[in-house]
């Protein structure tokens, strides 16, 4: 059986850690930062974690 391909924008988007939770990055930092605030810019720099319903569909695309 052939090896299962790495969805490639997965793999730069999620990263697996240690533990097996799968770590990602906050959506809404990407521009126009002016009219945000300073607590709300501050929470978007931190990563946070996947929910655990998601989990198993992201798994499956970055196998390895």
């Amino acid at each position: 059986m052939p090896k299962i391909k790495t969805r490639r924008g997965v793999a730069k988007r999620f990263k697996k850690l240690p533990g097996g939770r799968i770590k990602r990055r906050r959506s809404n930092a990407g521009h126009i930062m002016s009219k945000k605030s300073r607590k709300r810019k501050r929470v978007l720099r931190q990563g946070t974690y996947i929910s655990e319903v998601d989990q198993p569909r992201v798994e499956r695309m970055m196998p390895y």
